[in-house]
């Protein structure tokens, strides 16, 4: 353990078995909150719970599909029933579709960025905030993207969701905020499960993104996305609320050299 900055928070990441909310969620641990890793892959998730109980963290697993409204609330309710509060909710998980043209998008495609994007954050945030209106302390952190910000390439129904989200999460910013909840932001430049897919399957165009970064670099989940979330979700964020943050290594500033390659019609 790290340091105290949530000692005694409950938080729930979701999507928490690998990537960008495996990071945070150890960094939540090692910053003395109780953990609860809502994963649709069970021997990942359960692997991650197992590691920060190993070392010295608290957390419990649960099997969520997050587009399964009963699962969510049950991944919401388990930290309640478990560790006695919800204090931080994360909206992490998701699943890829791909890259398509606009033009070849099916409506199947946006249903489902839609659900994993936008019904399921919103479900979440809907079952926890009684329990934090009640205390009247609340974080709340959704995961959105560059990809929508900078409007990329071949990801069209990723990018309306995940920009509907934002306008998700600032809305209860504005609505929650007398009841000390705080709801933010992060667009991450991170090389998360569904990076390392796109690397794979286009190792050049990955190189050239990495290289464009004015870091240089894709981030590290834990080293370099963690922090920022522990902030997020801790006292000293208290009058943050309502934001973007874009913790990409700088790649907002002039946009990402996105440029995959696949075929037109």
């Amino acid at each position: 353990m790290t340091d105290n900055q949530l000692k005694g928070r409950v938080a729930l990441v979701t999507g928490a078995g690998d990537g960008l909310g495996q990071g945070i969620a150890r960094r939540f641990a090692q910053a003395g909150a109780a953990v609860v890793i809502a994963e649709f892959d069970d021997i990942k998730g359960q692997a991650t719970a197992d590691d920060i109980v190993t070392d010295g963290g608290q957390a419990a697993f649960i099997h969520c599909d997050i587009t399964d409204k009963t699962q969510m609330d049950a991944a919401v309710q388990t930290a309640v029933d478990d560790f006695g509060s919800i204090d931080i909710l994360v909206n992490n998980a998701y699943r890829s579709w791909g890259i398509h043209r606009v033009e070849d998008k099916t409506d199947e495609e946006y249903e489902a960025n839609f659900a994993m994007n936008v019904l399921a954050p919103n479900w979440a945030m809907k079952k926890a905030f009684p329990v934090m209106k009640a205390q009247q302390w609340g974080r709340i952190i959704n995961i959105s993207s560059l990809n929508g910000v900078n409007a990329h390439m071949g990801t069209a129904a990723y990018n309306a969701s995940k920009e509907a989200l934002r306008a998700l999460t600032r809305t209860a910013a504005r609505e929650w905020a007398p009841y000390g909840i705080t709801a933010n932001i992060m667009c991450p430049a991170v090389a998360s499960a569904a990076y390392r897919k796109y690397a794979e399957l286009q190792p050049e165009a990955a190189t050239a993104t990495d290289a464009a970064l004015p870091m240089g670099r894709m981030g590290d989940a834990e080293a370099d996305l963690g922090g920022v979330a522990v902030f997020l979700a801790s006292e000293d964020s208290r009058y943050l609320t309502g934001n973007t943050l874009f913790v990409d290594g700088g790649s907002h500033i002039n946009g990402s050299p996105w440029d995959p390659h696949f075929p037109e019609s």
